[in-house]
């Protein structure tokens, strides 16, 4: 067989034009599988897509108020101060001392006793009591510690503080403000303790009448660590401020009953 008929052989052998079969459509093609807010319906990709808006619109919000309490004083800072230090207290306060030179090294707690007047008309001072121990103990353990356990008592007393020299004398007002604010929240706790209401319960039944608070800080350093060479003196230190007299006001719990308080006291000048 010559060439010209191997070819044309070779040519018969193959299927007809009309008989070859291609690829199926889509065969082999296979779209891969959907991935994050596009793989969800369209309700759940525009609620997907809102939810992103607002934390990327609260982040830079929060980012804002941040870097206005931080910043110098700027035209900005001056117009809505307010509105900045509403959103930065007492959540998201700034304290540089961690990051200080000299980090805080000590714990300070808060403590005070009373003097109450008891049912027979005399007087009994009590022993002190650890406020601070007694947040810290309420907070230990609490997932959700409330600001009050956590702040009102150490923020009162760093009021305090600043508003007075080391001799106790308060600088104009703001000591004015501190003594008052302090002494109330004192009065108020220490109102609750079964010592103080047992010894000066009246005859009918009242509850006892504190005359006298005496606050006092007890400052004791942090030991350092095992692989420090550092020398500290573990003795604590303490601090006395003087008695004060409570008055009619501090002892009122409810605003009602404090404003008219306040009001006879304003009389009675």
């Amino acid at each position: 067989m010559d060439a010209y008929d191997k070819g044309a052989t070779a040519r018969r052998s193959d299927p007809e034009p009309s008989t070859r079969r291609g690829p199926e459509p889509g065969a082999g093609t296979r779209r891969p599988p959907r991935v994050g807010l596009s793989a969800l319906s369209l309700r759940y990709q525009i609620a997907g897509a809102f939810t992103l808006v607002v934390v990327a619109a609260g982040a830079c919000v929060h980012m804002a108020m941040v870097f206005l309490h931080v910043a110098p004083p700027n035209t900005a800072s001056k117009e809505y101060g307010r509105t900045v230090d509403g959103w930065i207290y007492p959540e998201f306060e700034q304290n540089w001392k961690l990051f200080a030179p000299n980090p805080l090294q000590q714990n300070i707690a808060v403590q005070a006793r009373a003097e109450v007047r008891t049912a027979g008309g005399g007087t009994h001072t009590t022993g002190w009591y650890d406020l601070s121990a007694q947040d810290g103990a309420a907070i230990d353990g609490n997932l959700l510690p409330s600001h009050t356990q956590q702040n009102e008592l150490r923020r009162a007393w760093d009021f305090y503080l600043s508003a007075h020299d080391s001799e106790n004398r308060p600088n104009g007002l703001r000591g004015q403000l501190s003594e008052r604010y302090i002494r109330r929240i004192v009065v108020l706790r220490l109102s609750g303790e079964q010592d103080v209401a047992a010894r000066g319960k009246r005859a009918d039944g009242g509850a006892g009448s504190i005359t006298r608070v005496q606050v006092r800080s007890r400052t004791t350093n942090v030991a350092p660590p095992p692989w420090s060479s550092e020398k500290v003196d573990p003795k604590p230190v303490y601090r006395e401020v003087p008695w004060w007299t409570v008055t009619v006001a501090d002892r009122a719990l409810d605003s009602g009953t404090r404003a008219r308080a306040a009001g006879e006291e304003a009389g009675a000048r």
